[in-house]
């Protein structure tokens, strides 16, 4: 029962992590091509999106080897631990970059293009995952379940939970670093929409160019509270049993392989809610897939044309 249960995990984050990779390829690539990265927003979703396609490319399979399918040295297990908590901590910041970014362009709309320059969305992406990465790597530094004594000159099979302490993930990782992040976000979310709502109500005696930079600010809003809603809801069921367990309260074996799996699913989801809901990208998938049927629509004609020319050539020919 255990093998088959094992059997079926790897199968499902194979799955996540491909989806993981594609959707968010495509992504990078539309972002990059549709000239978007000249707007401090997508600097951010670009930042998520290279995160969500590294938790695909190396998370996910981290993850399967960290279940007790290699043998390491601590100080190998322990790192590639790591580079799981620093891929799912510059999720976090990148999506409070975003939230920091909108709340900006709402309370400074004037000024918000002449002081906010790309170069700055940049800097603050790069600040966003140098923390994630100081924060991730802390249980290298002492931060961890190390014995000098039993592993100076052994190797364990490498389990996430052998190397990490549950008081680093519950006391540091979730309640000092993503659960107040999920409250400011969410302060900054409330502020926007009372803002935005404010400024709408006052109707007439907003220009057209304003009332049109509300409602365009309201729409790309209700997208990024929808990319944090799924975030929440796909990592806090992981974050909540963590605490459960480090309180002496029991978790199945199957609700944590349910939890890690809806964690690592946050970051094959977002490809396909800015397919449906972000203009730029969106019409950028669009122009591909056109060019892409338009390209085979052609190359078909030419093979009919090849083809009536030698039935025509073989015919005379008779």
């Amino acid at each position: 029962m255990a093998e088959d249960r094992e059997v079926i995990y790897t199968a499902v984050e194979a799955f996540i992590a491909v989806g993981c990779c594609v959707g968010n390829a495509l992504v990078i690539w539309a972002v990059w091509t549709c000239g978007a990265l000249r707007h401090a927003t997508f600097c951010f979703i670009f930042s998520l999106a290279v995160a969500d396609f590294l938790v695909g490319a190396l998370a996910v399979p981290l993850a399967i080897l960290v279940d007790g399918h290699a043998e390491t040295s601590f100080g190998g297990c322990l790192f590639i631990s790591c580079v799981v908590i620093v891929l799912t901590q510059a999720s976090v910041f990148s999506l409070l970059g975003i939230a920091m970014d909108r709340c900006l362009r709402v309370y400074i709309p004037l000024q918000y293009k002449r002081k906010v320059k790309v170069i700055h969305s940049w800097t603050a992406v790069a600040v966003c995952w140098l923390t994630a990465t100081l924060l991730g790597f802390i249980p290298m530094f002492e931060w961890s379940r190390h014995d000098p004594v039993a592993h100076s000159n052994s190797t364990i099979t490498c389990k996430f939970l052998t190397v990490i302490p549950k008081s680093y993930l519950v006391n540091f990782s979730f309640l000092s670093c993503a659960f107040p992040a999920l409250i400011i976000m969410t302060a900054l979310y409330c502020y926007i929409f009372c803002k935005i709502s404010q400024q709408l109500r006052r109707g007439s005696n907003c220009t057209t160019n304003s009332h049109s930079y509300y409602r365009k600010e309201q729409k790309l809003a209700y997208l990024l509270v929808l990319v944090l809603t799924l975030f929440a809801a796909c990592w806090l069921p992981l974050h909540i049993m963590n605490t459960l367990t480090f309180y002496d309260h029991s978790v199945s074996h199957n609700a944590f392989y349910v939890g890690i799996l809806l964690s690592h699913a946050n970051s094959a989801v977002n490809p396909i809610v800015y397919a449906f809901k972000v203009p730029k990208i969106k019409e950028t998938y669009r122009k591909a897939w056109s060019r892409l049927c338009l390209g085979r629509a052609e190359r078909q004609r030419g093979q009919a044309a090849e083809n009536h020319a030698s039935s025509t050539t073989n015919s005379s020919g008779k």
